[in-house]
């Protein structure tokens, strides 16, 4: 599919243009030729998103990973940075904003990342972490207290009571 179609397959998706939409749109079209990737209707693609801004939105509509299917997850550092890896070959690359002129407006961030090219616009690395497991189906449990049912990775046992995690609180000896 041409660029100009898959960006608007992008702005369908997010409901508007604007800078941090493009970034992801150069960081997926970049990973897909870096690692020869194609849109992915299963686990066999996964980006780990270092961000919940704009542009994830365009990763989710140009390659197919979702946080429902598994193949999107979110490591939050607060950086423009997206980790991608291809299960079946072992690929996997990091793409690291550069950073941007300060002082920008909405409308001159935006021009400014239509403007350039991925190549210009991002770092190749490694990826810092390992490719992630599959994702795991867990068994459900009901909290005694609200009634709602949790998965068992955020089920709290306390005073022999099931708990889900709103109904547990939290636990942190340095704030008691």
């Amino acid at each position: 599919m041409e660029e100009k179609l898959l960006w608007e397959k992008a702005v369908a998706f997010h409901g508007h243009e604007c800078g941090g939409l493009t970034i992801g749109f150069r960081a997926s079209l970049y990973a897909a030729k870096l690692l020869g990737l194609t849109f992915s209707k299963d686990e066999r693609l996964v980006c780990i998103a270092e961000n919940d801004a704009c542009g994830v939105d365009a990763v989710q509509a140009l390659l197919g990973c979702s946080v429902g299917k598994g193949n999107l997850l979110f490591h939050m550092t607060g950086k423009q940075a997206f980790s991608f890896y291809e299960r079946t070959s072992g690929k996997s690359v990091r793409l690291v904003l550069r950073p941007a002129p300060s002082g920008m407006t909405r409308e001159e961030s935006f021009c400014y990342y239509q403007a350039h090219t991925a190549e210009e616009l991002f770092d190749v690395k490694e990826p810092k972490l390992a490719v992630p497991e599959h994702a795991r189906l867990f068994e459900s449990y009901v909290c005694d207290v609200c009634g709602e049912t949790a998965g068992a990775n955020w089920i709290r046992i306390r005073g022999g009571k099931t708990l889900c995690l709103d109904c547990a609180g939290e636990y942190d000896r340095f704030h008691v």
